[in-house]
């Protein structure tokens, strides 16, 4: 399943993604950190949303309260729950 979603509070602006299940593939980001959103896909790709959210939920981006990476954690539980609906 494809989702995109749209980000809050950070440089980036929207996540596209693919589920599998609850595997995690093909993770793009729109705007942003260039060497951070080259490198964040890589490291989830395969992973599950669990996984995801586990290793990069609730990281925070300076002063900000959130994080691309942060923002991914939250896109794929969303992606997940609309799969399961």
């Amino acid at each position: 399943m494809s989702y995109i979603y749209k980000t809050k509070g950070t440089c980036s602006t929207q996540i596209e993604l693919e589920l599998e299940g609850n595997i995690v593939h093909n993770v793009k980001f729109t705007g942003g950190c260039h060497g951070n959103l080259q490198a964040i896909p890589k490291l989830v790709e395969g992973l599950t949303v669990e996984e995801v959210e586990k290793r990069i939920g609730g990281i925070k981006c300076g002063f900000k309260n959130t994080s691309c990476g942060d923002q991914l954690a939250k896109a794929c539980r969303e992606a997940l729950e609309a799969q399961n609906a």
